[in-house]
């Protein structure tokens, strides 16, 4: 859903926009605006390790059910189990 905002730029701001959509980059401002908010989402969930495994989870709770991993098929934790206890001690 795309909701209509007022948003206020710096002439500098509103230019360099302008000439992303003249230079055909964009197809408009709106969209220059939200590419910049794209990207500093996709930063902050970068920075954010929890945030990022959110965001994962979530992408993949999207999937359809037949894509899910059968865990009654899949020995990950018992190889888990194997990896640390061969590590040496410390």
């Amino acid at each position: 859903m795309n909701v209509k905002t007022t948003v206020t730029l710096s002439d500098e701001d509103l230019r360099f926009a302008e000439e992303l959509v003249e230079a055909g980059r964009f197809p408009s401002v709106s969209d220059v605006i939200g590419e910049g908010l794209s990207r500093l989402r996709l930063e902050e969930s970068e920075s954010d390790p929890v945030a990022g495994m959110a965001d994962e989870i979530r992408r993949r709770m999207e999937l359809p059910r037949d894509q899910f991993i059968n865990m009654e098929d899949d020995d990950l934790f018992e190889r888990v189990r194997k990896r640390l206890n061969s590590r040496p001690a410390r």
